[in-house]
């Protein structure tokens, strides 16, 4: 199949990339980096290089500025607002302009639409946000995205979960503190980490490509999620040391203000309800497992 990919060069998109590549599929990336792209694969900087008679069966959209990588300034969460919705408007846009749509297209979101407030809850795809950060971000994301539907285009809503694979995402900031001895619970450990292996949101993607059973929200997660206090604990188990140097909620807040209030103090139990009723078979559902693969 020709799939047109944004954020293929960033932790899920290269991964992700390298996979439909060995599956035979044509890649076509658009980035900000096209040199970073494998010179097996066709990278443009803008759709407009992209002439509307070609035929592109699949569109993936994983395009966004990194979430965690700064305090959350205005001017940084403008930053993150515009590179999620800018380019996806982008997309619709570009779409709307072939003489063939592609069959499906694939749009990355977060569980962080789901909201920051405190609840042992099971959390499903029918459930709804707050007024948080996070969650408008999440929302308004999704909303453009679903525009495809009205070109009669399949579009399915990745709400993506705390991936767990080798060489970036939250592990890879995680672990050289805890290598230094220096790992342990946030807060009060309470806060609920919904996770996924990397694995298993590559295979996600792959049927949301051709199953048509697939579409809407899709929770992205692994059907067992942890609290930070159990997901500390095991990290430091399988790395063979000590997660007893907790950090306190104020230190938290202190350093990383309302991005650490939402991303690391706040989480939800989040259940990936659509998955499990489709029969999708997860190849890490437990914590441990995952953490040693990656390890």
């Amino acid at each position: 199949m020709n799939v047109l990919i944004t954020g293929g060069t960033g932790f899920i998109g290269s991964a992700l990339c390298n996979h439909l590549h060995q599956e035979g599929h044509r890649l076509i990336v658009k980035t900000r980096h096209p040199e970073l792209v494998d010179s097996r694969m066709t990278a443009v900087s803008d759709l407009s290089e992209l002439p509307a008679k070609d035929s592109i069966d699949a569109v993936i959209n994983l395009a966004g500025e990194s979430i965690a990588g700064k305090r959350w300034s205005a001017a940084q969460k403008q930053k993150i607002v515009a590179s999620r919705i800018k380019t996806t408007e982008e997309l619709i846009r570009f779409l709307e302009g072939l003489e063939s749509k592609p069959s499906v297209l694939i749009s990355a979101s977060a569980i962080g639409v789901y909201g920051v407030g405190v609840t042992d809850d099971s959390i499903d795809e029918s459930c709804t946000g707050d007024a948080s950060f996070s969650s408008c971000l999440c929302a308004q994301w999704e909303a453009c995205a679903m525009r495809a539907e009205g070109l009669g285009i399949r579009t399915c809503i990745l709400r993506i979960g705390i991936v767990i694979g080798p060489g970036g995402g939250a592990l890879a900031k995680m672990i050289p503190p805890f290598k230094l001895g220096l790992g342990g619970r946030i807060g009060s450990g309470k806060q609920w980490m919904s996770w996924i292996h990397l694995r298993d949101l590559i295979s996600i993607i792959d049927l949301c490509i051709t199953d048509m059973c697939f579409q809407g929200p899709i929770n992205c997660t692994a059907p067992n999620p942890v609290t930070n206090r159990e997901f500390t604990h095991v990290l430091g188990q399988c790395l063979k040391r000590p997660s007893r140097l907790p950090m306190p909620s104020f230190l938290v807040k202190l350093l990383l203000g309302e991005m650490g209030s939402e991303l690391l103090l706040a989480g939800k139990q989040v259940r990936p309800a659509k998955l499990e009723s489709l029969g999708f078979s997860f190849q890490f559902e437990r914590l441990e497992p995952a953490l040693l693969n990656v390890i």
